[in-house]
């Protein structure tokens, strides 16, 4: 259904339409051209463009943060896929979780997630992640205040998914 393959600053132009997109902008940060091109040159994140496979056309990215980390907890920092409704986040999920516990060897798993992105929310818990907690309107968002929820996975929980 989906392929992933490694970003390229040549892909920045998609990815800030993307973030732009009315279905997509609620429930995100979105950044400008300049802090993404920053964190393509930071050799801690790593980029990937989702593509459809049938005509390899683009439809969304994921961004990975921590790769680093000594503590082997990989950061699911983003997950933007652009023609939802599709199976195309789910795709993309089953793909990260593989790469995060196998390529990478990461032993967890996080990412955070607004609260109110129910949508993304039941996405993660499908795929295992567990709620761990909530920062509480810690975001500042057109004069509202917004939280985060908190949720991980860890390597043995994916390895008896798998």
């Amino acid at each position: 259904m989906i392929t992933l393959k490694p970003a390229t600053p040549a892909d920045i132009p998609f990815i800030v339409a993307a973030e732009q997109h009315d279905d997509i902008t609620p429930y995100i940060i979105p950044w400008a051209q300049q802090e993404h091109r920053h964190s393509f040159e930071d050799a801690d994140i790593q980029y990937f463009m989702v593509m459809r496979s049938a005509d390899g056309a683009t439809v969304g990215y994921v961004i990975l943060a921590g790769l680093k980390d000594i503590h082997d907890s990989i950061e699911f920092q983003r997950l933007v896929i652009t023609e939802q409704g599709q199976g195309y986040g789910n795709a993309t999920m089953a793909y990260v979780k593989r790469y995060a516990f196998t390529e990478l060897n990461a032993h967890r798993l996080w990412l955070d997630v607004k609260e109110h992105n129910t949508r993304a929310r039941r996405l993660y818990e499908k795929h295992g992640f567990i709620v761990e907690g909530t920062l509480r309107e810690c975001l500042k968002v057109n004069d509202q205040y917004q939280s985060l929820v908190v949720m991980s996975l860890l390597k043995n929980e994916y390895l008896a998914q798998v």
